[in-house]
């Protein structure tokens, strides 16, 4: 049963409203005509913070905070080894693959793929990369946050699931497809402010609510204590979940290859980084988006953890 009330909804109204607003104020033309560059890599104008703030909010979605929690509790820290060798390949990323793509100028992928193969290949991988991201990512991505809505403010029967992925959708095209990167990188600011405030808060909560003095660092002694195993970055083979994680031979394999082509030639998300205005300012953008994706495990899977004891 939904808990929301007539507060809840304003806030969430209030939210939405935000920022499709900051979306249209930072897309607007400033008195000059737009052009391509302006359009996909916003003017190529965007601070390193930004940068940072705009890549793990492009990265982090429901799917950390609904199905990497749901992981602590069942399987514990480990499920953060994914993260954290997120963060090893961003500064591979930053320091070896992006100079390179800023060099050549390049707005996307497809178009750095042509220029060093073929324009057959650059259709290919095209088409490839753009039916991956609309079938698979996007798709999952909301179905995710349908379902958060549909359990928090419906039944968790599944009737709000539809209305809830249709309204995330009309709220984000309404400023994205106008604005282009530039209304997009700014609002992931807002948003991943309010993700990593968010995840806070609710740990110093949970870990307040698992010892009757409400003390945090009693709640991190009696957690460490009662589920200590959960704290485990190798799973025995005896543990439950230890074929839902990664092993060995594919953490320094098979692994690497899927990171790579994540955080280097995945467009949605290295397009954040070509829209700096230097190769410097674009790495120290990088090199934020490794503490922020350090900080998730301690947000997102720590919750999880704290729930399993509670």
């Amino acid at each position: 049963m939904g808990t929301f009330g007539v507060i809840d909804y304003v806030i969430v109204a209030v939210y939405a409203i935000v920022i499709i607003a900051l979306g249209f104020y930072f897309s607007r033309s400033k008195g000059k005509e737009k052009n391509e560059e302006d359009y996909f890599l916003a003017g190529k104008s965007l601070p390193w913070w930004a940068i940072g703030a705009s890549l793990i909010s492009a990265n982090i979605s429901a799917e950390q905070y609904i199905g990497m929690s749901g992981s602590g509790f069942a399987g514990g820290l480990a499920i953060a080894s994914y993260e954290f060798m997120a963060a090893l390949t961003l500064i591979i990323v930053g320091k070896f693959f992006l100079p390179i793509f800023i060099k050549q100028g390049i707005y996307t992928i497809p178009e750095f793929v042509e220029k060093r193969f073929s324009t057959n290949l650059k259709t290919i991988l095209a088409v490839f990369w753009l039916a991956l991201f609309v079938f698979v990512n996007l798709t999952s991505v909301m179905f995710l946050g349908g379902k958060a809505i549909d359990t928090v403010v419906g039944t968790g029967d599944g009737s709000l699931i539809m209305p809830a992925i249709i309204i995330i959708a009309v709220i984000a095209v309404a400023y994205s497809l106008y604005g282009g990167l530039a209304a997009v990188a700014w609002t992931d600011v807002v948003q991943v402010v309010l993700l990593v405030l968010g995840g806070v808060i609710t740990t110093i909560f949970a870990l307040k609510a698992v010892t009757p003095d409400s003390s945090i660092i009693s709640g991190i002694n009696h957690v460490s204590d009662v589920a200590s195993d959960k704290f485990d970055m190798i799973l025995s083979r005896d543990n439950p979940e230890y074929n839902n994680l990664p092993g060995i031979y594919v953490l320094i394999g098979g692994l690497w290859v899927a990171n790579l082509y994540y955080w280097g030639f995945n467009q949605y998300i290295i397009q954040r980084a070509l829209a700096a205005k230097s190769i410097n300012e674009a790495q120290r953008g990088i090199v934020f988006a490794v503490f922020l994706k350090m900080l998730i495990p301690f947000i997102v899977v720590i919750p999880g953890i704290i729930a399993y004891v509670l």
